[in-house]
């Protein structure tokens, strides 16, 4: 199994935004390289985006379906990647002060993914999750960062820990 973590310096609300996003996926999931509405809305449970992966002069096109969605909290995929079977990728969100820790749990599901799934597996998929979860703050940075530009001068922006319990 395949956990990789990362802090990312905005809100758990800019993050769901990106995430909740369907047209967004190839800008942080490394190795798409396009994406189109499947069905349903997306992250609704069942719907599902169609993605394109490209290989030198190879392209495959499969599809991801959400399998389980908390708002705001946790977004489970299922991504199915042909004769390789399908993975489980699970995303989730934890506020972490004014920022936004995101856990990737990644493992395969069914197909030759799952029958050769070994150590070896688990460190590639570990190398891809930085990069992921690189392109992920990236991109929630910048969306966090032209909120702000957008934001009327003099406008004040509560602050996330208001109203929250005190230990």
């Amino acid at each position: 199994m395949a956990v990789r973590h990362r802090l990312i310096r905005t809100s758990p609300q800019i993050v769901w935004s990106v995430l909740a996003d369907g047209s967004r996926y190839a800008q942080w999931v490394v190795g798409t390289e396009s994406t189109e509405p499947g069905h349903g809305h997306w992250p609704d449970l069942g719907s599902a985006i169609r993605y394109t992966v490209r290989l030198g002069p190879v392209q495959l096109s499969n599809t991801t379906v959400v399998r389980r969605c908390v708002h705001g909290e946790q977004l489970e995929l299922e991504a199915q990647a042909g004769a390789l079977g399908t993975a489980r990728i699970a995303i989730e969100l934890r506020p972490w002060g004014h920022h936004c820790l995101v856990i990737v749990d990644e493992h395969p599901l069914h197909g030759v993914g799952g029958t050769l799934h070994n150590v070896a597996v688990d460190a590639f998929i570990q190398l891809r999750h930085r990069a992921m979860l690189a392109r992920l703050a990236e991109l929630c940075e910048e969306v966090a960062a032209e909120e702000e530009r957008r934001r009327p001068l003099g406008q004040v922006v509560p602050d996330p820990g208001e109203g929250a319990a005190r230990a």
